[in-house]
């Protein structure tokens, strides 16, 4: 019997796709999450982060670890498909969960470690790839994106992304 290949596991948010053009919802108080999800569809691709899905694929299979809520799953797995990104599951926030992208994230991470190897994981997020690295994973870190501060404190103080 044959073990099943790695898992690549990829962000979405400023990994794969280009958030820069709807991150003006977030400057506001209070912050518009439903305009900043509802503009998802409009992101274009980060080159950086499409080429290394790609190139992962060859070996890998690969997994989408996103802070999305699920009601943005149709939009982004239509994304996913018009920007040519390969198969692979979509892990997704459950819509009314507001626990910090660090602790979701990792969370999976173990889970998914518990029934297969875990190649890589591609993030923009500073405080998710240390954890992650301390957990023992391999991090690269997407530095090619553009993050504002309104969407870090969203991903770690508020529980959006």
């Amino acid at each position: 019997m044959t073990e099943p290949r790695p898992l690549a596991v990829f962000d979405l948010d400023g990994t794969l796709a280009d958030t820069a053009h709807r991150q003006h919802f977030l400057e506001g108080s209070p912050r518009d999450w439903r305009g900043f999800f509802a503009a998802a569809p409009d992101d274009t691709p980060l080159f950086e982060g499409v080429a290394l899905a790609r190139e992962a694929a060859a070996d890998c299979d690969l997994l989408y670890l996103t802070g999305r809520p699920e009601r943005c799953r149709a939009d982004t797995e239509e994304w996913l498909r018009a920007h040519g990104l390969p198969e692979g599951p979509v892990r997704m926030r459950r819509d009314h969960d507001r626990r910090p992208a660090v602790r979701t994230k990792l969370e999976a991470l173990r889970g998914l470690r518990a029934t297969r190897t875990v190649r890589m994981l591609v993030d923009d997020d500073p405080l998710v790839l240390a954890e992650a690295e301390r957990a023992g994973f391999t991090v690269v870190e997407a530095d090619w994106g553009r993050t504002s501060a309104e969407l870090r404190a969203g991903q770690e103080r508020e529980g959006r992304t």
